[in-house]
């Protein structure tokens, strides 16, 4: 209940986004159940934009909006796609919501970032780990290790395009990455060196003077 509660949070946070712009034009990988679907379709109505929603099953029932295009399909079967999306640079708002593995959120991402306007928005769920945390709210830990993943992937794209891409993170139950698109050419991900693991950090750490009780 308390993580469907953040969930609740999330959507809002993207539906005050999209409230925003005039006319959004919204990509949607994953629909599932169709609840984000829903959220964005009712601010089409609202906001007089339109929503192209991916998914591998066959999720056509979930709305007969006349501002909504269900595209029955693996979200990288770009070949597919391709053929039945509009222009590049003609989305203003793209939410990552289908296959959650970092491998997979990186290709969608460089696939798809092509498709999105200058000040546009890329949003990726389920970036956060802490509710998944031994002692969390749901103890899972393949959860806790695959967000983990996601949102280390997000730092690397984020870290290697600072003039191209603005990086926000919501840490609402499973968490949002929320990136505005400030350029045009997305350069490949490099892996951040972490130095907490050196051997001087560790030797520092295992001769770090104790607190005095």
């Amino acid at each position: 209940m308390k993580l469907w509660n953040h969930y609740e949070e999330k959507l809002e946070i993207m539906r005050n986004i999209l409230l925003d712009i005039s006319k959004p034009n919204i990509l949607e990988l994953g629909v599932q159940k169709g609840i984000s679907t829903k959220v964005f379709l009712d601010v089409c109505e609202k906001n007089n934009g339109f929503l192209t929603s991916i998914d591998i099953d066959d999720c056509s029932n979930v709305s007969s909006s006349d501002k909504w295009k269900f595209i029955h399909s693996s979200d990288d079967d770009f070949d597919n796609i391709d053929k039945k999306l509009k222009e590049k640079n003609s989305f203003d708002f793209l939410f990552i919501d289908s296959l959650h593995e970092p491998s997979h959120v990186r290709k969608v991402f460089y696939h798809y970032f092509n498709y999105i306007k200058i000040g546009g928005f890329i949003v990726v769920d389920d970036v956060v780990w802490l509710p998944y945390i031994k002692g969390g709210i749901i103890d899972r830990e393949f959860s806790e290790r695959i967000n983990r993943l996601t949102f280390n992937k997000i730092l690397e794209i984020y870290n290697s395009n600072r003039d191209v891409l603005s990086l926000d993170i919501n840490f609402s139950g499973s968490g949002l990455a929320i990136l505005k698109k400030k350029g045009s050419l997305l350069n490949k991900e490099q892996k951040i060196k972490n130095r907490l693991n050196n051997l001087k950090n560790l030797i520092k750490n295992f001769y770090a003077p104790k607190p005095k009780k």
